[in-house]
């Protein structure tokens, strides 16, 4: 499985087990409508139908309710819970409930009757005429000018950490929830300061076009409309070492705390945050599992890694060395020729080069482990072309 891949993997699964910790939220009733659901606490034999208005709980009371079995018909009304119930059916037959609501006909699904315990259907009126007039309201809502106010980052959010060819990688899979039905402005943008160290971040695909990452922050521009911001980044922390911890502080509240991470070796993972923690193992793919509660603004998320998995850095700097090297010696072959220095500046002319290519590999090292400021970038391009140079007029003296 491929690093890609693991993460996605690891994103679906936690969303699956995730449900267990979130907060309970009302299906869906488009979901369910029609729907047949075993119901083994009832009688064998037994159907009851439900009828609702626009969601569950809505209950219409007195509704006839009819079932269709084979080539029968049965009509019940519904009591005050809204529950018409048959009872005595014939296991295997199929069957099917209508009923029909201010003119509209609702229709379950044909299902067969359940061998052992009873089978649960919903039928729910008007929930094209609820969602239209949900869209209109939220439409008209998003239009309205921004007002004051907060966004908290959502309980379906999700920290996933990998190790990664030599580096702890991290993403941030990120909803931001306006609860409001209009545009929330919080004062300014949401700035999300990175871990220290935190190197190479770049948006995920799925994003808001409002988020970016530069240097060590991540930046989501308001105002955020109603419902959810989606702002996914990726980074990685190649300082870490066997024994390591992230501190994250958020700037808003957090719903939720939820961290995936991909187990190596004896890694173990721990945090004051996390109130509840799990190993997993599926497909062969072990993950270390924490969920914790509500985080306030201006708290401060801390990951404790121990057993890390540790590599010599002698491999990484001795290729970043020739890579430098590389880079010089094409920079000889594309300089034109200028001058052939004097034997005498031969001397002062490699402890020169010395001198920069420390610097050049110096400079280079620092940008692959946490990036450059633009200062730092415009110097390392001043110093490769002095390098550039000074190479080339050692070469011309030796050829002379």
């Amino acid at each position: 499985m491929t690093r890609r891949s693991f993460a996605l993997f690891l994103v679906c699964i936690l969303s699956l087990v995730g449900g267990v910790y979130a907060q309970v939220e009302m299906p869906d009733p488009s979901a369910i409508a029609g729907t047949p659901l075993p119901a083994p606490e009832l009688a064998d034999g037994t159907v009851t139908v439900r009828v609702v208005r626009e969601r569950m709980g809505n209950n219409i009371a007195g509704q006839d309710v009819t079932l269709t079995i084979g080539q029968d018909k049965r009509t019940v009304k519904t009591d005050a819970q809204g529950r018409a119930q048959f009872s005595g059916l014939k296991p295997g037959t199929s069957v099917v409930a209508t009923t029909t609501v201010d003119g509209e006909t609702l229709t379950s699904q044909t299902f067969p009757v359940a061998e052992r315990g009873g089978i649960r259907v919903a039928l729910i009126a008007g929930i094209a005429a609820a969602k239209a007039a949900e869209k209109a309201a939220a439409d008209a809502g998003a239009k309205a000018p921004a007002r004051p106010g907060v966004v908290e980052i959502g309980p379906e959010s999700r920290i996933i950490v990998e190790f990664q060819d030599d580096n702890l990688t991290v993403f941030y899979l990120l909803e931001i929830i306006n609860n409001a039905r209009t545009p929330i402005d919080i004062g300014g943008p949401m700035l999300i300061r990175l871990p220290r160290g935190a190197a190479g971040p770049s948006m995920m695909q799925g994003s808001t076009p409002h988020a970016s990452a530069k240097g060590d922050m991540l930046t989501i521009t308001g105002p955020f409309a109603p419902g959810k911001t989606v702002a996914q980044v990726g980074f990685s922390l190649p300082q870490a070492t066997e024994t390591f911890s992230i501190h994250q502080t958020w700037p808003v509240a957090v719903a939720q705390v939820f961290v995936g991470v991909q187990k190596i070796g004896d890694m173990k993972v721990s945090s004051p945050q996390i109130t509840d923690s799990r190993e997993m193992n599926t497909d062969g793919q072990s993950f270390i599992m924490g969920t914790g509660g509500r985080l306030n603004a201006g708290d401060t998320l801390v990951l404790n890694f121990s057993g890390l998995p540790a590599h010599s850095q002698t491999p990484r700097y001795a290729a970043l060395a020739l890579a430098v090297g590389i880079f010089v010696v094409g920079g000889w072959f594309a300089f034109g020729m200028k001058r052939v220095p004097a034997t005498s500046d031969t001397g002062l002319l490699k402890a020169e080069r010395d001198k920069l290519m420390t610097e050049v590999v110096a400079l280079e090292r620092r940008r692959r482990e946490r990036g450059l400021s633009e200062t730092e970038t415009a110097r390392m391009h001043r110093l490769s072309a002095n390098l550039e140079r000074i190479m080339a007029d050692l070469d011309r003296g030796a050829a002379a």
